[in-house]
């Protein structure tokens, strides 16, 4: 399993458009990217790949990384960072199917893989596909299982790629707060590499209208606001499903210049080989 970090950054992405602040020209001046978040994973044994989210950034991504078009294509959640790459792929996917979760949101009276059909209809390149959360599938190869997260006020999910052959697993939190469901947990436990959604450093928390969330016993917030958590809460979860590696990905401009490239906060473009 070949996991290439596509984007590593939040709605904005890091250097945001029009902005000086030092971690934006810092970005600038190593020349590195957190474009909006998307995961390719490639099966070796089968030459497939699967993407996870697709970015409004998705020409931008495979041109500057160079993989593979995907075979198939999976949908967290209907945010326009991780759903609106879909309308790159006229003429350039070929009936590929788009994973997505068939759970009816209260919020919006549809699924997510509903709103794909809806907003999407014009791709007959692409077919929504249904699936059911925390019942594996099979894409590309891997054992795939859509895992309910906490992503107010929307559905959202996780997700597990697991390899039937190699027993290599990938965990993705999605976009989500420390609160993910324990039936979820479970299912995203025991990775041999984590990618935790950590927006901001808990000390940010204070700048949120609400604060933090889900503090610690030394009363560290776990969660940024409502829907995402901390570096501090990604490491925190880390810790609980016994990840063998971590990265934090999801990330915003707002971290500190001093802390906005250091371990364990990915950038656009890292390669895993699991």
């Amino acid at each position: 399993m070949e996991v290439t970090l596509l984007g590593t950054g939040d709605t904005t992405g890091t250097p945001t458009p029009g902005c000086d602040c030092e971690t934006c020209e810092r970005a600038r001046e190593r020349g590195v990217e957190r474009t909006r978040f998307s995961v390719h994973v490639r099966n070796e044994r089968t030459g497939e790949s699967l993407l996870v989210d697709a970015s409004p950034d998705f020409r931008h991504q495979f041109l500057e990384q160079g993989v593979d078009l995907p075979d198939a294509v999976l949908v967290t959640h209907i945010h326009f960072d991780h759903l609106d790459g879909l309308g790159n792929a006229y003429r350039l996917l070929d009936g590929a199917p788009v994973y997505a979760a068939d759970e009816t949101d209260p919020a919006t009276g549809q699924s997510v893989v509903a709103a794909i059909e809806e907003r999407y209809d014009y791709l007959d390149a692409v077919e929504p596909t249904a699936r059911s959360p925390l019942v594996p599938f099979r894409a590309c190869g891997f054992d795939v299982t859509l895992v309910p997260v906490d992503h107010p006020p929307l559905l959202c999910y996780g997700v597990v790629i697991e390899d039937p052959e190699t027993g290599v697993k990938l965990s993705l939190s999605g976009d989500t707060t420390y609160d993910v469901p324990a039936a979820s947990r479970e299912r995203l436990a025991d990775p041999d590499l984590l990618l935790a959604d950590g927006i901001v450093p808990a000390s940010l928390a204070e700048h949120h209208p609400i604060g933090g969330q889900h503090e610690d016993d030394d009363g560290v917030p776990r969660t940024f606001g409502t829907k995402h958590m901390t570096r501090e809460g990604a490491l925190a979860l880390a810790d609980d499903l016994d990840a063998d590696r971590t990265r934090v990905v999801h990330v915003a401009h707002f971290y500190p210049a001093d802390e906005a490239f250091a371990e364990p906060l990915a950038v656009d473009g890292e390669v895993y080989d699991l």
